[in-house]
Parts: C-alpha cells; structure tokens; sequence
C-alpha cells in the first residue's frame, strides 16, 4: 500500500447553516483522528447541521465507522444531525451491513442530502 492511501483530504465547505465535510482517500485508523475531530469542533461550535460526503473515500474501516457515530453522538447532544452521502460501492454496502443506514440518514448524492430528501434505507 503506497503512503498516497494512506491519507484523507478533508475540504470544508458551509451551504447556509449546513457545514459539508468532503472526505476523499481512505478513512481508516491513520486518518479517522483528524475526521473525528473535525466533526466534534464543528458540532461544538454550534455547527450542528453536518453531512460528511463519503462519495470520494476509497477505503473505509472500523475507526472511520467511529469518528462518525461520535460525531454523530455530539451533534445529536447539540440539536443537531450528521447525515452521509455514499455511492452504491463499498462504502455504501458496509453502511448498510453494519446497520448504520438506520442510524444515519443516508443519500447518494450531496444535492439529495442537502435537500434531504431520496435517503437511502436498508
């Protein structure tokens, strides 16, 4: 595995009250730390509206999984919601193994999300 995927370019964006987290690389034990803080600093600060676009993420593991569940957690203690944006890929198929599709609202595309409307159930 070359150190290219061994990393997470995290891009910040704000549509109205909503913060967009566009993740793309692999979301792993290496890179979940600074996702996961990330997410926690936003929801704290009162930017509680998240979605976390996971479309350009390549690999995804059990850490990747937990900085979104406490982001999640901390927005949901602050009024607020994460919601996720996955492809029908491999990301998409272990939101939905690991039952987190019913945790998470879950939309294929940013603008769905956005909208919310066309979430993804299991």
């Amino acid at each position: 595995m070359s150190h290219d995927q061994l990393t997470i370019d995290i891009r910040v964006e704000r549509e109205g009250e909503t913060v967009i987290f566009r993740l793309r690389g692999s979301f792993d034990i290496a890179t979940s730390p600074s996702v996961r803080a990330a997410l926690l600093e936003a929801a704290n600060e009162g930017k509680h509206d998240i979605i976390v676009d996971l479309s350009q993420v390549e690999f995804l593991d059990s850490t990747g999984l937990g900085a979104l569940v406490g982001g999640h957690r901390r927005a949901l203690e602050n009024g607020g919601t994460v919601r996720l944006v996955a492809t029908d890929g491999p990301i998409g198929r272990l939101l939905n193994i690991t039952g987190l599709v019913r945790v998470f609202p879950v939309y294929r595309t940013l603008a769905d999300a956005l909208a919310d409307q066309g979430r993804v159930l299991s």
